[in-house]
């Protein structure tokens, strides 16, 4: 009896491999390049003399990496994992986003989709190919164009689009 359960687990082996190779494959942004970004587009606007917070949220909505630069402002970290969010939710630019919001007041509903949402200039989503893979906030920026220019910076670092 034990033999012959033994053999139809074994017979049963090959098609349990097989299921797992069609399993769906997700590309994601790992750590390394997660923080490798987001130090890129602080750098960038430390260099411009903004102290902002940069964060990077992978696809599923979960913070990968908060880097917040010394002396930058309380409301920084919430405003760059807000944009990161955003860009990461919906794929695209976060001013690109209020444009668009402001064109056509049937989409104001966008802005209530979710609570931690920010349409504001400075959230991009991070690319590579046609994978969305994940967002990058930054926030602290005395405009949403430097905060929008530094992501872009991080972004470049990394080679994604």
């Amino acid at each position: 009896m034990m033999r012959k359960l033994s053999l139809a687990a074994l017979l049963c082996l090959p098609g349990l491999a097989s299921a797992a190779t069609q399993l769906p494959s997700a590309p994601y942004l790992p750590l390394d390049l997660a923080t490798q970004a987001a130090d890129a587009a602080l750098k960038a606007c430390v260099a411009q003399g903004h102290n902002v917070s940069v964060a990077i949220v992978a696809r599923d909505g979960g913070v990968k990496v908060l880097l917040k630069a010394d002396n930058a402002g309380p409301h920084t970290a919430g405003s760059a994992q807000g944009k990161a969010f955003t860009s990461a939710a919906l794929g695209r630019d976060t001013a690109g986003l209020a444009d668009f919001i402001a064109s056509k007041p049937a989409n104001d509903g966008l802005r209530d989709m979710d609570a931690r949402m920010v349409i504001q200039a400075g959230g991009l989503p991070v690319k590579f190919g046609k994978a969305l893979v994940a967002g990058i906030g930054v926030g602290g920026a005395p405009s949403g164009d430097i905060d929008a220019g530094c992501a872009a910076a991080g972004l470049k670092a990394i080679g994604a689009e």
